[in-house]
């Protein structure tokens, strides 16, 4: 029960967060003070950067329909005859905080031998837990735990790896500068 609030807290919360987001980008911002063209003395709020560049929102607490990540990843995944088929391993997001993919981790045991799959947000559907036997909310899938085996491995992206540009060359055996000559 509680990880399904907290699963529904969360994305609510991003859910929301991303509308505030946009809706603040959208306001227009003041216009500039008319300069003078006299000579005056330089005022304090001259000297001062504008509001939205000093200043952060804060977020003192969780509300209700908000949902934290780290509550989120573990979650259970079911496939549409309520069977386990995996479990959210990661979550991917944009640069502007908004959820791409759950990431879900299929097949294996304990983790040895499972693949990872990534789907859009739009495919789960929220599942309540059973209240009396304390279980945690799960995602619900409309594909089966073979299907996923079968869909394209989820790979991170991996920064390139930096060289020096002083890479070894490698020759074949017998060749290159003090090598026996050749047989005939």
């Amino acid at each position: 029960m509680l990880k399904k609030l907290m699963i529904t807290t969360a994305i609510g919360g991003l859910m929301i967060g991303s509308a505030f987001a946009a809706e603040d980008m959208k306001s227009p911002s003041p216009a500039p003070a008319a300069k003078s063209t006299e000579m005056t003395q330089p005022s304090s709020s001259a000297s001062t950067a504008s509001p939205s560049a000093t200043s952060a929102k804060f977020v003192n607490s969780q509300r209700q329909d908000q949902f934290l990540a780290s509550k989120f990843k573990g979650t259970d995944v079911i496939g549409a005859d309520d069977k386990k088929i995996g479990d959210v391993s990661d979550i991917l997001f944009d640069k502007d905080g908004k959820i791409e993919a759950y990431v879900v981790g299929v097949g294996g045991f304990l983790g040895i031998g499972s693949k990872d799959v990534a789907l859009a947000p739009s495919a789960f559907q929220i599942v309540a837990g059973d209240k009396s036997k304390n279980e945690s909310d799960k995602l619900r899938l409309s594909m089966t735990k073979d299907q996923l085996k079968e869909a394209a491995n989820f790979e991170p992206y991996k920064e390139p790896r930096q060289t020096t540009g002083m890479g070894a060359t490698t020759r074949p055996l017998g060749s290159g500068p003090g090598a026996p000559p050749a047989a005939k």
